[in-house]
Protein backbone atom coordinates (compact mmCIF):
# COMPACT_ATOMS: atom_id res chain seq x y z
CA UNK A 1 0.00 0.00 0.00
CA UNK A 2 0.91 3.80 -0.23
CA UNK A 3 0.12 6.32 2.53
CA UNK A 4 -0.36 9.78 1.36
CA UNK A 5 1.75 11.65 4.07
CA UNK A 6 1.59 15.10 1.70
CA UNK A 7 -0.22 14.97 -1.67
CA UNK A 8 1.40 17.58 -3.23
CA UNK A 9 -0.30 20.57 -5.63
CA UNK A 10 -3.04 18.59 -7.74
CA UNK A 11 -1.61 14.63 -7.21
CA UNK A 12 -4.03 12.17 -9.34
CA UNK A 13 -4.21 8.75 -9.97
CA UNK A 14 -4.07 8.46 -13.92
CA UNK A 15 -3.92 5.64 -16.90
CA UNK A 16 -4.47 6.10 -20.13
CA UNK A 17 -7.98 7.18 -19.87
CA UNK A 18 -11.69 6.35 -21.00
CA UNK A 19 -12.26 7.41 -24.79
CA UNK A 20 -15.83 6.39 -26.35
CA UNK A 21 -17.58 7.92 -24.02
CA UNK A 22 -18.13 11.51 -25.64
CA UNK A 23 -21.31 11.03 -26.74
CA UNK A 24 -22.52 10.75 -22.99
CA UNK A 25 -20.45 13.98 -22.06
CA UNK A 26 -18.07 12.08 -20.90
CA UNK A 27 -14.45 13.14 -22.05
CA UNK A 28 -11.46 10.90 -21.44
CA UNK A 29 -9.43 12.17 -19.33
CA UNK A 30 -6.26 9.75 -18.69
CA UNK A 31 -2.71 10.85 -18.23
CA UNK A 32 -1.69 14.53 -19.54
CA UNK A 33 1.56 13.42 -20.95
CA UNK A 34 0.71 9.55 -22.15
CA UNK A 35 4.48 8.99 -23.30
CA UNK A 36 5.73 9.40 -19.76
CA UNK A 37 3.40 6.95 -17.97
CA UNK A 38 3.96 4.53 -20.85
CA UNK A 39 7.32 4.79 -20.65
CA UNK A 40 7.47 4.79 -16.50
CA UNK A 41 5.20 1.46 -16.98
CA UNK A 42 7.42 -0.29 -18.94
CA UNK A 43 10.50 0.49 -16.99
CA UNK A 44 8.79 -1.70 -13.80
CA UNK A 45 7.33 -4.18 -15.52
CA UNK A 46 3.96 -2.68 -15.47
CA UNK A 47 1.54 -3.02 -18.60
CA UNK A 48 1.68 0.33 -20.37
CA UNK A 49 -1.70 1.47 -19.10
CA UNK A 50 -1.28 0.67 -15.41
CA UNK A 51 -2.98 3.44 -12.77
CA UNK A 52 0.02 5.68 -11.49
CA UNK A 53 0.30 8.99 -9.53
CA UNK A 54 0.31 11.97 -12.11
CA UNK A 55 1.78 15.19 -10.05
CA UNK A 56 1.36 18.84 -11.60
CA UNK A 57 4.08 21.69 -10.87
CA UNK A 58 4.34 20.27 -7.38
CA UNK A 59 4.95 16.78 -5.90
CA UNK A 60 4.26 15.22 -2.51
CA UNK A 61 5.66 12.72 0.28
CA UNK A 62 4.49 9.11 -0.15
CA UNK A 63 5.17 6.04 2.15
CA UNK A 64 5.09 2.57 1.59
CA UNK A 65 5.07 0.44 4.75
CA UNK A 66 5.84 -2.84 2.45
CA UNK A 67 8.20 -1.41 0.28
CA UNK A 68 8.00 -1.75 -3.63
CA UNK A 69 9.69 -0.75 -6.90
CA UNK A 70 9.03 2.41 -8.68
CA UNK A 71 9.99 4.70 -10.96
CA UNK A 72 9.62 8.41 -11.62
CA UNK A 73 8.74 9.40 -15.22
CA UNK A 74 8.47 12.76 -16.88
CA UNK A 75 10.05 16.00 -15.53
CA UNK A 76 12.46 16.01 -13.43
CA UNK A 77 11.05 17.46 -9.72
CA UNK A 78 14.22 16.57 -7.66
CA UNK A 79 12.66 13.78 -5.81
CA UNK A 80 14.36 11.80 -3.55
CA UNK A 81 13.93 8.46 -1.58
CA UNK A 82 14.85 8.15 2.01
CA UNK A 83 17.43 11.09 1.54
CA UNK A 84 18.58 9.63 -1.66
CA UNK A 85 18.24 11.38 -4.50
CA UNK A 86 15.48 9.33 -6.90
CA UNK A 87 16.17 10.66 -10.38
CA UNK A 88 13.78 10.39 -13.00
CA UNK A 89 13.71 7.99 -15.90
CA UNK A 90 15.37 4.81 -13.52
CA UNK A 91 13.87 2.43 -11.43
CA UNK A 92 14.76 1.96 -7.91
CA UNK A 93 13.71 -0.24 -4.29
CA UNK A 94 11.70 1.28 -1.58
CA UNK A 95 12.68 -0.66 1.45
CA UNK A 96 10.06 -1.61 4.11
CA UNK A 97 8.73 1.45 5.73
CA UNK A 98 10.77 3.74 3.04
CA UNK A 99 9.14 7.48 1.82
CA UNK A 100 9.12 8.69 -1.67
CA UNK A 101 9.53 12.64 -1.30
CA UNK A 102 8.68 14.20 -4.71
CA UNK A 103 9.48 18.36 -4.77
CA UNK A 104 8.35 21.22 -7.10
CA UNK A 105 9.85 20.85 -10.56
CA UNK A 106 13.01 21.69 -12.22
CA UNK A 107 11.75 21.55 -15.85
CA UNK A 108 8.09 20.53 -16.65
CA UNK A 109 4.61 20.42 -15.38
CA UNK A 110 3.78 17.18 -14.65
CA UNK A 111 6.05 13.88 -13.24
CA UNK A 112 4.81 10.33 -12.56
CA UNK A 113 5.31 7.74 -10.09
CA UNK A 114 5.15 4.32 -11.17
CA UNK A 115 4.69 1.52 -9.19
CA UNK A 116 5.38 -2.47 -9.75
CA UNK A 117 1.84 -3.86 -9.78
CA UNK A 118 -0.19 -0.27 -10.51
CA UNK A 119 -2.43 1.66 -8.36
CA UNK A 120 -5.56 -0.61 -7.43
CA UNK A 121 -8.75 1.13 -7.49
CA UNK A 122 -11.96 0.67 -8.94
CA UNK A 123 -12.56 1.23 -12.36
CA UNK A 124 -15.42 3.07 -13.67
CA UNK A 125 -16.77 3.39 -17.41
CA UNK A 126 -13.17 0.76 -17.91
CA UNK A 127 -10.83 2.86 -16.66
CA UNK A 128 -8.95 4.16 -13.23
CA UNK A 129 -8.30 7.57 -14.21
CA UNK A 130 -9.49 10.38 -12.48
CA UNK A 131 -11.79 13.40 -14.13
CA UNK A 132 -11.52 15.93 -11.73
CA UNK A 133 -14.36 18.25 -13.45
CA UNK A 134 -16.56 15.01 -13.57
CA UNK A 135 -15.77 13.72 -10.12
CA UNK A 136 -15.32 10.34 -11.78
CA UNK A 137 -12.49 7.49 -10.79
CA UNK A 138 -9.23 7.39 -9.16
CA UNK A 139 -9.09 7.47 -5.99
CA UNK A 140 -12.88 8.60 -4.87
CA UNK A 141 -13.02 10.78 -8.02
CA UNK A 142 -10.57 13.46 -6.57
CA UNK A 143 -6.92 14.62 -6.19
CA UNK A 144 -5.12 13.29 -3.30
CA UNK A 145 -5.53 14.42 0.71
CA UNK A 146 -3.19 13.74 3.68
CA UNK A 147 -3.82 10.15 5.27
CA UNK A 148 -5.01 8.84 2.06
CA UNK A 149 -4.01 5.07 1.33
CA UNK A 150 -3.92 3.64 -1.90
CA UNK A 151 -3.91 0.30 -2.66
CA UNK A 152 -0.93 -1.41 -4.62
CA UNK A 153 -2.23 -3.93 -7.03
CA UNK A 154 -0.39 -7.20 -8.11
CA UNK A 155 2.96 -7.38 -10.08
CA UNK A 156 2.70 -8.96 -13.64
CA UNK A 157 5.54 -9.08 -16.45
CA UNK A 158 9.23 -9.25 -15.59
CA UNK A 159 11.17 -6.28 -15.94
CA UNK A 160 14.75 -5.24 -15.37
CA UNK A 161 15.70 -2.42 -14.03
CA UNK A 162 17.00 0.82 -16.39
CA UNK A 163 18.60 4.18 -15.73
CA UNK A 164 19.01 6.67 -18.19
CA UNK A 165 16.77 9.40 -20.00
CA UNK A 166 14.29 10.00 -22.51
CA UNK A 167 14.95 8.91 -26.01
CA UNK A 168 15.00 12.17 -27.57
CA UNK A 169 12.32 11.08 -30.49
CA UNK A 170 10.11 11.08 -26.99
CA UNK A 171 11.41 14.51 -25.57
CA UNK A 172 8.48 17.12 -24.98
CA UNK A 173 8.18 20.04 -28.15
CA UNK A 174 7.70 23.95 -27.32
CA UNK A 175 6.86 24.07 -31.35
CA UNK A 176 3.82 21.83 -31.42
CA UNK A 177 2.75 20.47 -34.60
CA UNK A 178 -0.93 20.91 -36.26
CA UNK A 179 -3.26 20.05 -39.21
CA UNK A 180 -6.11 21.46 -40.03
CA UNK A 181 -9.66 21.51 -38.34
CA UNK A 182 -13.33 21.54 -39.28
CA UNK A 183 -13.33 25.46 -39.46
CA UNK A 184 -10.16 26.48 -40.38
CA UNK A 185 -10.96 27.59 -43.86
CA UNK A 186 -12.99 30.03 -41.99
CA UNK A 187 -10.46 31.89 -40.84
CA UNK A 188 -8.65 34.20 -43.18
CA UNK A 189 -5.20 33.58 -44.77
CA UNK A 190 -3.97 36.40 -43.14
CA UNK A 191 -4.92 35.15 -39.64
CA UNK A 192 -4.13 31.77 -40.64
CA UNK A 193 -0.36 32.83 -41.08
CA UNK A 194 -0.27 34.83 -37.74
CA UNK A 195 -0.72 31.93 -36.08
CA UNK A 196 1.70 29.40 -37.41
CA UNK A 197 4.20 32.82 -37.33
CA UNK A 198 4.02 33.72 -33.77
CA UNK A 199 4.61 33.39 -30.56
CA UNK A 200 2.05 32.43 -27.62
CA UNK A 201 2.80 32.13 -23.64
CA UNK A 202 0.56 29.69 -21.68
CA UNK A 203 -1.33 31.74 -19.16
CA UNK A 204 -1.99 30.75 -15.33
CA UNK A 205 -6.01 29.76 -16.75
CA UNK A 206 -4.74 26.10 -17.70
CA UNK A 207 -5.56 23.22 -16.27
CA UNK A 208 -6.60 19.99 -17.66
CA UNK A 209 -9.60 20.77 -19.23
CA UNK A 210 -8.07 23.39 -21.13
CA UNK A 211 -4.67 25.97 -21.82
CA UNK A 212 -5.74 29.76 -22.54
CA UNK A 213 -2.76 31.09 -24.82
CA UNK A 214 -2.38 34.86 -24.74
CA UNK A 215 -0.54 36.47 -27.87
CA UNK A 216 -0.90 38.13 -31.25
CA UNK A 217 -5.24 38.52 -31.29
CA UNK A 218 -6.68 36.50 -34.52
CA UNK A 219 -9.66 37.79 -35.84
CA UNK A 220 -12.41 35.09 -34.58
CA UNK A 221 -14.80 34.38 -37.59
CA UNK A 222 -18.95 34.81 -37.21
CA UNK A 223 -17.59 37.26 -34.06
CA UNK A 224 -15.84 33.80 -32.47
CA UNK A 225 -19.41 32.23 -32.23
CA UNK A 226 -20.68 29.07 -34.16
CA UNK A 227 -23.28 26.46 -33.68
CA UNK A 228 -22.02 24.01 -30.99
CA UNK A 229 -20.11 20.96 -32.53
CA UNK A 230 -18.03 18.44 -31.49
CA UNK A 231 -14.74 19.44 -29.41
CA UNK A 232 -12.17 16.77 -29.43
CA UNK A 233 -8.49 16.52 -27.51
CA UNK A 234 -5.98 18.88 -29.09
CA UNK A 235 -8.47 21.58 -30.85
CA UNK A 236 -7.49 24.41 -30.77
CA UNK A 237 -10.53 27.34 -30.47
CA UNK A 238 -10.45 30.63 -31.01
CA UNK A 239 -13.16 32.62 -29.20
CA UNK A 240 -14.16 36.23 -29.36
CA UNK A 241 -11.13 37.55 -27.58
CA UNK A 242 -8.81 36.65 -30.96
CA UNK A 243 -6.86 34.63 -27.78
CA UNK A 244 -6.78 30.76 -28.27
CA UNK A 245 -7.78 27.62 -26.46
CA UNK A 246 -6.09 24.35 -26.47
CA UNK A 247 -8.17 21.79 -25.36
CA UNK A 248 -6.87 19.10 -23.34
CA UNK A 249 -7.80 15.57 -21.73
CA UNK A 250 -11.20 17.02 -19.64
CA UNK A 251 -12.37 18.64 -22.21
CA UNK A 252 -15.99 19.60 -22.87
CA UNK A 253 -16.92 17.08 -25.50
CA UNK A 254 -18.92 20.16 -27.45
CA UNK A 255 -18.40 23.66 -27.82
CA UNK A 256 -19.43 26.72 -29.48
CA UNK A 257 -16.08 28.89 -30.55
CA UNK A 258 -14.65 27.97 -34.15
CA UNK A 259 -10.90 26.00 -34.06
CA UNK A 260 -8.02 27.09 -36.18
CA UNK A 261 -6.21 24.13 -36.05
CA UNK A 262 -5.73 20.28 -34.67
CA UNK A 263 -2.67 19.62 -32.38
CA UNK A 264 -1.22 15.93 -33.83
CA UNK A 265 -1.82 12.99 -31.39
CA UNK A 266 1.75 12.92 -31.32
CA UNK A 267 2.33 15.94 -29.61
CA UNK A 268 -0.66 15.62 -27.17
CA UNK A 269 1.93 14.23 -24.39
CA UNK A 270 3.96 17.41 -25.04
CA UNK A 271 0.94 19.84 -24.05
CA UNK A 272 0.71 18.19 -20.58
CA UNK A 273 4.11 19.48 -19.62
CA UNK A 274 3.68 22.97 -20.59
CA UNK A 275 3.76 25.24 -17.46
CA UNK A 276 2.06 28.48 -17.18
CA UNK A 277 4.49 31.47 -18.93
CA UNK A 278 6.08 28.71 -21.16
CA UNK A 279 5.72 29.98 -24.96
CA UNK A 280 5.13 28.04 -27.78
CA UNK A 281 4.43 28.10 -31.38
CA UNK A 282 2.14 25.79 -33.83
CA UNK A 283 3.57 24.13 -37.01
CA UNK A 284 1.28 23.38 -39.76
CA UNK A 285 1.75 20.00 -41.14
CA UNK A 286 -0.18 17.57 -43.05
CA UNK A 287 -2.49 14.47 -42.64
CA UNK A 288 0.28 11.53 -43.89
CA UNK A 289 3.27 13.76 -41.68
CA UNK A 290 0.86 13.13 -38.94
CA UNK A 291 0.57 9.66 -39.15
CA UNK A 292 4.52 9.30 -39.67
CA UNK A 293 5.02 10.90 -36.63
CA UNK A 294 2.79 9.38 -34.25
CA UNK A 295 4.11 5.54 -35.88
CA UNK A 296 7.66 6.48 -35.01
CA UNK A 297 7.14 7.40 -31.57
CA UNK A 298 5.38 4.61 -31.08
CA UNK A 299 8.12 2.63 -32.26
CA UNK A 300 10.25 4.82 -29.99
CA UNK A 301 8.20 3.97 -26.81
CA UNK A 302 8.72 0.09 -27.96
CA UNK A 303 12.29 0.06 -28.26
CA UNK A 304 11.84 1.24 -24.27
CA UNK A 305 13.25 -1.56 -21.96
Amino acid sequence: MILVEEPGLFTTVQDLGRPGFGPIGVSAAGAADVVALRVGNRMVGNPEGAAALEMTLSGGTFLFPNGGMAALAGSDFGAAMDHLPAPVWQTFEIPRGGRVRVGQTRSGARCYLCVRGGIDVPLVLGSASTHVLCGLGGFQGRTLRKGDVLRIGKAGIEYRARAGGLPDALQPRKTLRCTGAPQTGWFSETDRGLFHNSIYRVTEDANRAGLRLEGPVITAPAGGHMTTAGAPLGAIQVPASGQPIILFVEQQTTGGYPEIASIITADISSVGQLRPRDEVRFECVDLATARDLLRKQEEAIRAVH
